[in-house]
């Protein structure tokens, strides 16, 4: 284990075609994995649990229903900082992230306070998705980053890794993003109460099993929670 203890939360909901893959390859990497499971239909969570039996490294968190994938990570944080985590991480289940990846992002959170998986940095790339996607990913973080003045180049990125003091800072009650508005909202919060963001370059790549949970409504939000950020920043709520 690591001299500090990491917990990599891991929401899911159908995934069950990435789920033991992706907790296999996490176990050489000497971090702790919660599985936070939205009572998915194709039976995720059960097979978590097998999996929670088998391998001592891996808890499961299961929630009644899908909400998005804010709530889900919040309840991640409140389990993984109860149970004496000082680092936590972010990340998909699907691959998307590279879980050699992994130990990149803890070895760099003793610079920084959150440690950011960087698609839109020198060296950092995006793989095998088509125009549209990138105009969208690329656009919204450009979006979110000229509306704030955040000097974070990948604001909707999803692979972090934060010390345990930035979520026991930021008002993890105050946050009610659902889709990848949670991402800028926590990274801003971050910002804004004087934290150091490091952002390091990966190679993100689209999911090859599985449904991606991309919609028009997480799209919305994150266009009408952007500006609603900054006013809150500007008036001294935030």
């Amino acid at each position: 284990m690591p001299v500090r203890k990491a917990v990599v939360c891991l929401p899911t909901y159908n995934e069950r075609e990435n789920l033991e893959p992706m907790l296999r390859a996490l176990g050489d990497k000497g971090v702790h994995v919660l599985v936070i499971d939205d009572n998915s239909p194709d039976g995720t969570g059960e097979l978590a649990d097998r999996l929670a039996d088998e391998l001592g490294y891996v808890g499961v968190l299961h929630r009644e229903r899908k909400e998005g994938l804010g709530p889900a990570y919040l309840a991640g944080f409140r389990r993984a900082l109860a149970d004496g985590a000082e680092l936590v991480l972010e990340m998909d289940c699907d691959f998307s992230h590279d879980p050699k990846d992994v130990l990149r992002l803890v070895a760099a959170a003793a610079e920084a306070d959150v440690v950011l998986g960087s698609r839109y940095v020198a060296g950092g790339a995006v793989g095998n998705w088509g125009v549209l996607r990138r105009f969208v990913s690329a656009g919204g973080s450009w979006y979110a980053r000229m509306v704030l003045g955040a000097p974070v180049h990948d604001l909707t990125g999803g692979f972090k890794c934060y010390r345990r003091t930035v979520l026991e800072t930021i008002d993890l009650e105050a946050i009610h993003s659902k889709g990848y508005a949670f991402q800028i909202e926590t990274t801003y919060r971050a910002l804004r109460a004087g934290f150091h963001v490091l952002e390091i370059p990966i190679t993100f790549v689209d999911r090859e099993a599985g449904g991606s949970k991309m919609s028009k409504a997480i799209v919305a939000e994150a266009i009408w929670k952007v500006p609603g950020l900054r006013l809150a920043a500007l008036v001294g709520r935030l």
